[in-house]
């Protein structure tokens, strides 16, 4: 039998090494694999939750606060889909102010609710003691509840005018309030717009001023009432939580979808 070294030097220059039949059962395209059962026991969950929030969210109206602010309010609302920042923006004579906050505010709010370490375990629960431990907790809990923490959401707040350089307060929303923490002054307004590490570096670099709580208290009412001329008002702090809430509702659920349409892709 010739040997397939010989075999190859025999052959006329212009023949292939390997035949037509061999080469074909090479193929460039990825085998597909068959979705698993945990693929499909997971899709099927998250399906199970988008209806869940869907109907939650038809059972739910829209706040009124979030009608009256959008409706009443001289600013413009940008929320981008898939992005956790907020912002409101308005012109206010030569002034262009924005507002910005973030739904991950919310997520740490609810993340610091909840004491992990007070939780008992599954094991602890299918205990005869664990039981009887949990009718207790329960029944103290009925007796001795406590309400809820005001949610607070901070907010960044800039006030800029043309070759005039930017004021940056950094504000909480709570409880339907504004409350002022500090007051910036910036030459490059660009400064108080980013968060690049070169613009946090360049921030860290500036005068900050004192603590707000510490300024003369005439001087805190009328930055305040600086704030309120410009909508920095209660209006906004009881849009401002509520909305974090109907946006974290709606990144959710697209989140679920996102998901479960990559699972079963």
């Amino acid at each position: 039998m010739m040997s397939l070294r010989a075999a190859s030097r025999s052959a006329p220059p212009w023949a292939p090494l390997r035949t037509p039949q061999l080469a074909a059962t090479f193929s460039s395209t990825p085998l597909r694999q068959a979705p698993s059962e945990v693929d499909k026991e997971l899709a099927a969950k998250l399906a199970s939750e988008i209806q869940y929030e869907s109907r939650a969210k038809e059972a739910e109206p829209l706040p009124t606060s979030i009608k009256d602010f959008l409706e009443n309010s001289p600013y413009e609302l940008k929320d981008v889909p898939g992005q956790q920042d907020v912002y409101l923006v308005r012109k206010f004579g030569d002034e262009t102010i924005t507002v910005s906050f973030s739904v991950s505010d919310l997520a740490n709010f609810e993340s610091d609710g909840f004491n992990e370490d007070d939780a008992l375990t599954d094991e602890e629960m299918d205990t005869a003691e664990g039981k009887q431990l949990a009718e207790a907790e329960a029944e103290e809990g009925l007796e001795d509840e406590e309400p809820e923490a005001p949610i607070s959401c901070r907010l960044n707040i800039v006030v800029e005018k043309p070759n005039k350089g930017a004021l940056n307060i950094e504000a909480v929303s709570q409880e339907g309030s504004i409350f002022v923490e500090n007051f910036f002054y910036y030459k490059d307004p660009n400064i108080a717009h980013s968060t690049s590490p070169e613009a946090v570096h360049s921030a860290e670099d500036v005068y900050a001023g004192p603590p707000f709580g510490s300024l003369d208290d005439d001087l805190q009412l009328l930055l305040e009432r600086y704030l309120e001329e410009r909508g920095i008002s209660q209006a906004m702090a009881l849009f401002v939580p509520d909305y974090m809430d109907v946006k974290e509702q709606r990144e959710y659920h697209a989140w679920l979808k996102n998901v479960k349409d990559f699972v079963s892709a």
